[in-house]
């Protein structure tokens, strides 16, 4: 979930309500949009607020969160509108730019009131953008620059890697397009979206000066906003044409909160792009999406008697404007800023929280049916006591696992097993076959404690199997280890043995071999003539693969098979 820094003395004024440090009231005030404070340094003035509803990304600054709550505080209802005046910059966008970064907006913010803490909060800002509705810039990414040093028409086009330097922000040396990426911080960092190109995106006022190479870097000498600028330049670039422009409307409407005038620009799209974008886009559109809303189905969902007067008003409170209501349904105006609204149940939502979920009585269901343990689950359960109660410790290990730990280790030959078509770490290829070797490496892991070590695991192992839809089927086992400098054969058949004595079952042992075990000191445990599996003195080859110095007894045997004959 975001966590955004902003100013203190700033949030305050912004919100027209003096909280005077009151943290307990403030998070009472955030918890109608959601959030908490998380961090409040009186020594810096910073606050840190933690947004809790992930797709609201206009509330990732201080202007947005308190445009949010200007309802709830009866300081306004409705929404907060915006107002853009004729475009006054053109930008032409290049063909190639289709299959690289295709899609630009831009805006000019005017007469704009900048303080360092204002900057810093618009900074974090769009960070907050680039890094989560932006996808670390993949999606979209922002460039503010001072305007009175730019000359428009801006051309928005590619160049080559060494076709082009400027001096990017933060540095003091002109570098080219390849040279940024392999020097610059944020050319490392990102690098690798423009680097699959033969050509990069560059942005160009009329000059040919370079204002930035997106999504990387401004340039320094235009891209650089201060407490002395007035007039701020915003532009957004990206993949996805709606994604930009909404990034482009929140970054707007911050600078408009601080006493700034927006102004338009065209973007200028070739003919290439007329099935996705078009000739002439006007950036930013400010207009309201007008969405109905159902009375009876908000109803069904909060499970109120709400008329649709009542309901009108609460989405006033929550921010949104209201056109017209009838007995039956509610004409919405969605502002440009509430890009998290996409169905009638956003709306409803937005009506249950201006409500107030506490004050809505809960209904408790009567349910058909009745809940119980499952009787194969009661017998798993009986077994882990039972196991406890013989002096074994429970462990929990993973059930991926690879082909070395399950065979070469155990000194077994490799079978076949369910493998990962497209693992992520070399040491998790495959689901486990059998416990044992879990517990081998436990033990191996855990040699600098005290001995004996006696563990035990009850779990899942997965098992191929061509009659089922999935190919493969999981069953319930149980393994269990010793180790000590005694540890043997009779130890170990006597924990087996008390273990089928205190089940009800009566078993047997036959000899058997096994390769992870010492011939002659292994037997099957049988029930009813049936193997349902294998107990002994594990084999010094496997002891040594695990680099175990202890003798180690073990025995593991199939639940499943002891759950039917029950």
């Amino acid at each position: 979930m975001p966590t955004i820094d902003v100013d203190y003395a700033e949030f305050e004024r912004l919100l027209g309500v003096a909280v005077q440090g009151d943290m307990v009231k403030l998070d009472e005030i955030l918890a109608f949009v959601k959030s908490e404070v998380k961090l409040y340094d009186k020594q810096e003035g910073v606050l840190s607020i933690e947004i809790k509803d992930t797709s609201r990304a206009d509330l990732w600054s201080a202007e947005g969160l308190a445009r949010a709550l200007r309802g709830f505080l009866n300081i306004a209802k409705g929404s907060k509108h915006y107002s853009v005046g004729e475009p006054i910059v053109d930008v032409h966008v290049d063909a190639r730019l289709r299959s690289i970064r295709p899609f630009m907006g831009c805006a000019v913010v005017k007469n704009v009131v900048l303080t360092d803490a204002i900057i810093r909060g618009l900074m974090h800002l769009q960070d907050k953008l680039d890094q989560t509705y932006g996808r670390s810039r993949r999606k979209t990414s922002i460039g503010l620059y001072e305007f009175g040093l730019i000359e428009p028409p801006l051309n928005y086009t590619v160049a080559k890697p060494d076709g082009i330097s400027f001096v990017p922000l933060g540095f003091e040396d002109e570098l080219s397009l390849a040279e940024i990426l392999e020097r610059h911080p944020k050319g490392i960092e990102y690098g690798h979206i423009v680097k699959r190109h033969s050509v990069y995106p560059i942005i160009l006022d009329a000059k040919g000066k370079p204002l930035s190479f997106p999504p990387i870097i401004n340039s320094n000498d235009l891209g650089r906003v201060t407490a002395e600028t007035r007039h701020v330049l915003v532009e957004v670039t990206g993949t996805v044409r709606e994604t930009v422009l909404n990034t482009l409307k929140l970054v707007a409407m911050a600078l408009i909160d601080r006493g700034g005038e927006a102004y338009a620009a065209t973007v200028h799209y070739p003919p290439e792009y007329a099935d996705v974008a078009p000739a002439e886009d006007v950036t930013p559109d400010f207009g309201s999406k007008r969405m109905e809303l159902d009375v009876d189905y908000a109803n069904r969902i909060l499970g109120l008697r709400l008329t649709g007067k009542r309901i009108a008003e609460l989405l006033l409170t929550a921010g949104l404007d209201v056109e017209g209501v009838t007995a039956k349904s509610v004409s919405v105006l969605v502002p440009c800023y509430r890009v998290d609204v996409m169905h009638m149940v956003d709306l409803v939502e937005d009506v249950a929280v201006a409500y107030g979920y506490n004050n809505i009585e809960p209904l408790w269901r009567e349910l058909p049916t009745t809940g119980s343990e499952r009787a194969e689950q009661r017998f798993i359960n009986i077994a882990r006591e039972l196991m406890v109660g013989l002096g074994y410790q429970e462990v929990l290990t993973y059930t991926m696992t690879n082909p070395d730990n399950l065979f070469v280790k155990m000194n077994c030959e490799k079978a076949r097993i369910v493998e990962i078509a497209n693992p992520k770490v070399v040491t998790l290829t495959c689901l486990r076959s059998w416990l044992l070797p879990g517990l081998m490496e436990f033990l191996s892991r855990n040699q600098s404690v005290e001995f004996p070590q006696r563990i035990f695991e009850l779990g899942k192992v997965s098992l191929l199997d061509d009659t089922r839809e999935t190919r493969t089927r999981d069953e319930e086992w149980l393994a269990a280890a010793v180790s000590h400098a005694d540890a043997g054969f009779s130890e170990i058949k006597s924990a087996l043995d008390a273990f089928f004595a205190n089940l009800g079952v009566n078993w047997q042992i036959k000899a058997t071999k096994h390769p992870s075990f010492i011939e002659g000191r292994v037997g099957a445990a049988v029930i009813n003539g049936e193997n349902v599996g294998v107990l002994g003195e594990v084999s010094p080859e496997v002891l040594n693969a695990w680099k175990l110095e202890n003798p180690t007894a073990a025995f593991e045997i199939n639940m499943q098979k002891i759950i039917k004959t029950k």
